[in-house]
């Protein structure tokens, strides 16, 4: 019993059907010129495949060193992000690409050269999607903090960017590939657009709250646990997530607003504020004597600059009030922390009050002075009479 040969089993399934004859034909092809190709020139291809082989080490030395930049603590965020985007190079491409630089050195013929480069450009665009991704989604997470837990940052919306620019990234590698082999993607460009489009009008709000949380990353004008005001609202930010944020107002209620809305507002963050002012306002009595009253700026200016974190800006006479001399007082407390400003202010205020007691200085109240009558229609004062012995003394 004789055994049929894959030879005969190939011309036989050639028979039926025509396409399998025509990839035979092109399996014959490729094998013949290959085997022609390596038995003329297999001096040529030797020195190619060694050059290969170097350029391989040295493109893969170069991913282990991305690997130890990843890992590095006493670097700098870029070379992070662009050691982790090298560390994910992938051998396929190092392999394509190395046979890409040395092909020409062998003169293989044109089905390998062709192979060759739809190979490399399959690698290619493969690699460039994934190291656009690695530098994109780097940069995004260095800008939301080292800890982007849903709790402390946007989580959420950091792993929908994810998401978001894995599958563009990936998109265009394939569309790219596609259009190098020839298929025509001018109608599913079109498809896509008009898809995106259709997408984007229908989750209009959503897409608005999305790349106000990334202005949130990237701007930073407040992070989780800061104090911040906008209209008549004061509060330390809870959470921020993908569509709202939640402030904890001074008054203990929750705030829910969106991201859109809080960055559309006149927003202060308290948080960071290196220099606080205070102001004073100091009202001594009538009855103060005028030397008394010149020396008030320098009693208060010795008890501010006593003070570390105190800076004197001005102390001096402003007003004559209804019932009192008005001083202003202006200092500055240097310090990020309200509750360092709030005891700086509080010391001083107490150190004026006992100041004043000392010196005899009476602060002023709202009074008021009622003159009468006597029944002869002599005015009676409300205070005592001023001897005249006095009077022409002075």
């Amino acid at each position: 019993m004789s055994v049929p040969t894959k030879t005969a089993s190939n011309a036989h399934a050639a028979a039926e059907d025509p396409s399998i004859a025509k990839s035979l034909s092109d399996a014959e092809i490729f094998y013949d010129q290959t085997a022609g190709w390596i038995a003329t020139h297999y001096m040529s291809i030797v020195i190619a495949c060694s050059i290969g082989a170097v350029i391989i080490a040295v493109l893969y030395g170069l991913r282990m060193l991305g690997t130890r930049l990843c890992r590095r603590e006493h670097v700098g965020h870029w070379p992070k992000i662009i050691g982790r985007a090298i560390a994910r190079t992938n051998l396929f491409f190092i392999v394509t690409l190395a046979a890409r630089l040395v092909s020409g050195y062998a003169n293989p013929p044109a089905v390998v050269s062709t192979t060759i480069g739809f190979l490399f450009t399959v690698a290619a665009a493969l690699q460039a999607a994934i190291w656009v991704r690695e530098l994109i989604i780097g940069t995004v997470e260095y800008r939301a903090g080292d800890d982007d837990s849903g709790s402390s940052t946007l989580g959420s919306a950091i792993g929908i960017i994810r998401l978001l620019v894995t599958s563009i990234c990936f998109i265009v590698a394939i569309l790219l590939i596609l259009d190098n082999i020839g298929v025509n993607i001018t109608g599913l460009v079109a498809s896509l657009g008009i898809g995106g489009i259709a997408i984007g009008l229908a989750a209009q709000g959503i897409f608005s709250d999305l790349f106000a949380s990334l202005a949130i990353i990237f701007d930073r004008p407040f992070r989780r646990g800061d104090t911040v005001r906008w209209d008549q609202t004061v509060g330390t930010v809870e959470s921020i997530g993908l569509k709202t944020t939640r402030v904890r107002a001074t008054t203990g209620e929750e705030v829910v607003i969106s991201n859109t809305n809080l960055l559309n507002k006149e927003l202060r963050n308290l948080a960071h504020t290196m220099r606080r002012r205070a102001t004073l306002m100091l009202g001594v009595t009538y009855q103060t004597s005028p030397e008394t009253c010149r020396r008030l700026p320098d009693m208060v200016k010795a008890i501010v600059t006593a003070h570390d974190k105190a800076v004197f800006l001005h102390c001096c006479m402003i007003n004559f009030g209804a019932s009192s001399l008005d001083y202003e007082l202006l200092f500055d407390v240097i310090d990020e922390d309200v509750e360092v400003f709030n005891a700086t202010r509080h010391s001083i205020c107490i150190e004026i009050l006992e100041r004043f007691a000392r010196e005899g200085i009476d602060f002023a109240y709202p009074t008021q002075t009622t003159f009468t009558a006597a029944p002869d229609g002599r005015m009676i004062m409300p205070y005592a009479e001023i001897p005249a012995e006095l009077l022409h003394k002075g």
